[in-house]
Formats: C-alpha cells, structure tokens, sequence
C-alpha cells in the first residue's frame, strides 16, 4: 500500500468535523495519484476533469450538509458511523478475557506478594513502593466490583479494616495515597451501598471503608498546614514532617479536590474538602499573571509559602495532566457548585485547541497537543497525556458542545496512531515530531535523528523514551470515544491494545514493565506491576465491552457516577449531567 492510501486507512475511523476537510484532500490527492500513475484508460484532456469534479464534490459535500442538516447525528455527540454492527456474543467474550487476565494477575498478586503493596512478577517477589498498606489490594476493588468477582472482593473486605494507616516508616505521598487508597476505598463504598450492595457479604466492612477512609484522611491532613494552605506532597508520620520541599506542582495540589471534596459529602465532615479546595484556589486564580501565558494554562510549580507560580511552562503532560482533568470533573461531581471549575476547564480547552494543537510534517491528519514554556511550543508528548482526548469527549458530552468531542477524537486517533505504529502494538512513554507549520530547529522543532527518519516518516512522531509502564490513557480515552460515539472502530482499537499488552506483557506470575516497545518482545521486561494495571488498564479494557450500566459513562446520556483519575468510579453528588 502506497503512503497516499495508508493516510485515507487513517482518516477513515474518526472522519469528525475537523479534519474532513484533511481527510478529502488526501483523498484528492490519491485519486489523482491512482488516475496518473496507473495511466487509466481516460484521455490526458478528460483526466484532470475527472479529479476536478470528483473532489469539488468531496470538498463540498460536507459544507452543503451542514448547511441543509443532511445527514445530521440525532444526538450531537454522536459524531462517526459504526464501523460495523455491534455484535453481543463478541462483546461478552472480549470483557470474559479481559476478566480472566484480571483473575491471572490478582492470583499472582496473592501467591507471591499480598498484602504488599504490588507483585514483581518475573522474580515471584513484591514491593512496597506506597508504603506497604496493600495498594494492589484496595486498586483492585473497584475493578473486582464492576466485574462481579464476589471471592476478589470478599478478600480485599476482610483485608482493608485490618490495614493501620497510622504507621509507616516511609515518605508519603499525598497525591499518589490519595488517588489510590482514598480513591479505592471510596469508590467501593459507593458502589458496595449502591448498585452493588448484593456483593457486600460483610456489611461491617463496607462501613469499615468511610472509617478507614477517615483515618487516613485525617493522618495526611498535616500536609496542608502551610502559610497558604497549598499541600506539601511528601510527608512522614513519625515524627510529622515533610521533605523540606518549597514548591509543589499543579497536578499533585489539583488532584485531591474530588477524594476530599467526597470524603466530606459522606462523612458530614466539611474540614476535608475545604483543605483540598483551599489549596486549589490557587491554581484557579494563578499569580503572577506570567505564570498563564494563554487563558486557562498555566505554569506547573507553585511555591508552598507565597502561593505564587515559579514557572510558566506546562501542557495535558505529567505533572499538570489530571489538574485540567479535575477541572470538568469536579463539575461533573456536582454541577450546582463547581461552575467555576468548569469555566477554567473550558479556559484551558478552548486555548489549547487554538495555541497547542499541532500535526506532524509527515503525517498532518494527526493531531496531538504540545507542551508549551511561556508562549513557545514544544512538539513532544507522553503517554500519560493521552488521556486528553477522553477529557475533550467528557466536556463535549457533558457541555454539550461537539467542538469538544471532535477535538477529542481527533487525539484519540493521534493516541491511537502510537499503539499502531509499533512492534508491540502499544505506545512508547514519551515521543516527538516535527510541526508541520513551524520553522524547523534543533531545540524547539528538532528534526528526528537519522536512525529515526523512516520510522518518523511512516508514523509521524519518534520515540525518545521507549518504555512502557502499564499505563491506561490510550484505552482510557478509546472508553471515552466509544461511549461518545457507539462507534465499534473504537471498541476493536481497545481490543487491539489489550491483545497487544497480554502477548508482551504477562511473565511469570503477572503483567511487567516493557523496556522497549519498538523492539522485538518489547526489549525485555522491568520487573514490576504497577496497582493501577487493576484499577484502570484492565477495568478500561473491560468496561467499553460490557454491558451499560449505571456507573458507566454517559449511561442513558447522563453521568451518574464520574472517575477519579485512578479510575475509580464516584457517584456524584449534584444532579447527573
């Protein structure tokens, strides 16, 4: 297949509004390709008739049907076709094998390292790197509640009242502690006194997880005792005290709102939102006004003391990622309150589609975000940013604007184009390309290096960190996609990437670490599963083939229940959006 006709195979899963206009181009320029080359039997004088008509009618088409609603979606997120018909009995079966892949790394987790907090699978031996409360364990519940596996979830009851948050002769962190072990914990409880009430055989325990929620919330709670209220997010508990660090960063301050916000809507008990909240006031009016150079995106480190931005560099990339994700989803929690969240989320959306959206120079139909320093772009990405398109998708469906979708699902397939353009089938950790309308040069748009031409040529980005750790985002956002759309394409890339992670990631008793995924067997294994393999890679893989229900996205068009960036489902508070 010439390269024309591999770019028309790209622009056919998610031909949205924005980029039809892309995808009819190429679709001219193969024509005309396919007529030339080929030498048709057409008359030199008649050939460029025959293109011109055929794309002024591919070109104006959509224009005319926008303008007359031909063809218009019934419902205004529903912006693709199904690539073929849904099929039931395909469905159970792929969400049974994501199941059974669960069932194996949960019974390597117990063999070989419960109730440590994860397993390391190529030596059968664990670690503990947060702080040896069982992260695997209480990651694992959700997950095991969504996929009814009562034994799975009766262990992990029985094991969760016994942990004591009080001890720990370790560095805490509080992002990571609250996003796992808060999320986990109050995700069950929502789910084990709600829908699934049926699964909760000991209904002490379920109490049990708002009490040791409690607990530990009220252990972290000194991290937010500093001349602003801004958290330090490395603390001790014996004796109390923290790293010595003076700045944090915006996704480790913005990423509490929605487990403490939660934790006192159950408990009654205001104190634990107004800390979370406290600290985020800051980043929602940032200071000094250098530290926002495009409305709504702001700098990363933020100084505990003085409340004031060190930097103005960022992007949807680690370290500020699940801030702008909070953002919409606060809103989601509850609408009546956190109307300001989702304006600085609609801030941020609507700057980044305008200053960071970029396409790379060999392959303009993608779309991917940079990351910027100031008003300087920098055209590299990560995987942990790929969860932004499922957070375009969100804001779509929720604020029921398609701009958004659309712009999602154009990173979606960007996202995608990493897991299909490798060896292994799954994405590298962080990646470059070339701006295709930006002056090349070798700090800000540096060409790729020899080595990497060709793959850069075929793919549209190169690799600069090849590894892969168990990460979700791309069949985070694949989820999104599919739940916006109906769209089965989306539901077979999911598929595709969770075929790809089980042949090149499962070793000995578990899920490890790739070192390289370009290269053959992924390069060898890092020996490590990470707790969130259980709390989202396989539960994302899960849910976008099984059956709707209530905790799902968009159920019946309303969200009931949103994520937190663990993939814990909440139910929300305000009324469903």
């Amino acid at each position: 297949m010439d390269r024309n006709s591999n770019r028309i195979e790209r622009c056919r899963p998610s031909a949205t509004s924005l980029h039809r206009h892309e995808c009819s181009r190429v679709l001219c320029r193969f024509l005309y390709t396919v007529l030339w080359e080929r030498k048709w039997s057409a008359s030199p004088h008649v050939l460029p008739f025959i293109v011109a008509m055929l794309c002024a009618r591919l070109l104006l088409l959509p224009a005319l049907a926008m303008l007359s609603g031909v063809g218009a979606s019934p419902r205004p997120y529903l912006t693709t076709r199904p690539s073929r018909p849904d099929n039931p009995a395909l469905n159970r079966e792929r969400a049974d094998a994501v199941k059974a892949s669960f069932q194996f790394a949960w019974d390597g987790y117990m063999a070989h390292a419960f109730p440590n907090d994860e397993l390391r699978p190529v030596s059968n031996g664990f670690g503990n790197s947060r702080n040896g409360w069982g992260a695997s364990a209480v990651d694992a519940l959700s997950t095991a509640l969504v996929m009814q596996i009562p034994a799975v979830v009766d262990t992990i009851l029985e094991y969760i009242p016994t942990i004591n948050f009080d001890e720990t002769s370790d560095a805490v962190s509080l992002f990571e502690t609250t996003i796992r072990y808060l999320g986990g914990m109050l995700s069950g409880y929502d789910l084990l006194r709600g829908p699934l009430s049926s699964l909760a055989s000991n209904r002490t325990a379920v109490g049990i997880l708002l009490e040791q929620s409690e607990r530990l919330a009220s252990n972290l709670a000194f991290a937010f005792d500093t001349p602003t209220g801004i958290p330090s997010n490395n603390i001790f508990f014996d004796p109390q005290g923290t790293d010595g660090s003076t700045t944090n960063g915006i996704a480790t301050i913005g990423t509490l709102v929605l487990e403490w916000v939660h934790l006192s809507d159950l408990s009654g008990n205001r104190t634990y939102g107004d800390l979370a909240e406290k600290g985020e006031s800051f980043l929602l009016a940032p200071k000094p006004a250098s530290a926002e150079p495009w409305p709504g995106l702001i700098g990363t480190g933020v100084n505990i003391t003085t409340g004031l931005f060190t930097d103005a560099a960022g992007g949807w990339v680690g370290g500020a990622d699940s801030f702008y994700e909070y953002l919409l989803k606060m809103y989601v929690y509850d609408s009546s309150r956190y109307g300001h969240y989702r304006d600085r989320w609609v801030l941020a959306a609507d700057s980044s589609i305008a200053h960071l959206a970029s396409h790379p120079s060999t392959r303009p139909d993608l779309t991917f975000l940079a990351e910027f320093d100031g008003q300087e772009r920098i055209f590299e990405s990560e995987h942990l940013a790929c969860f932004d398109g499922g957070s375009f998708i969100l804001g779509g469906l929720v604020l029921g604007e398609e701009k958004y979708t659309d712009f999602g699902l154009e990173l979606v397939n960007g996202c995608h184009d990493t897991y299909a353009s490798t060896l292994t089938g799954i994405g590298p950790e962080i990646f470059r390309w070339v701006e295709k309308s930006a002056p090349a040069n070798k700090t800000r748009n540096p060409p790729p290096p020899a080595e990497d031409a060709a793959f850069y040529e075929r793919a549209g980005f190169y690799i600069t960190d090849g590894s892969y750790a168990l990460r979700p985002e791309v069949i985070e956002s694949f989820y999104y996609a599919y739940r916006a759309t109906g769209d089965q394409t989306y539901r077979d890339w999911a598929w595709h990437a969770f075929l790809a992670i089980r042949e090149n990631c499962i070793v000995g008793s578990g899920f490890a670490e790739l070192k390289h995924v370009n290269a053959p067997q992924g390069g060898g294994y890092r020996d490590l599963q990470e707790s969130f393999l259980f709390a989202e890679v396989l539960k994302y893989s899960y849910l976008i083939h099984a059956p709707d229900d209530e905790w799902q996205v968009a159920h019946h068009g309303k969200n009931g229940w949103v994520f937190n960036t663990e993939a814990h489902p909440f139910k929300v508070w305000g009324p469903p959006i």
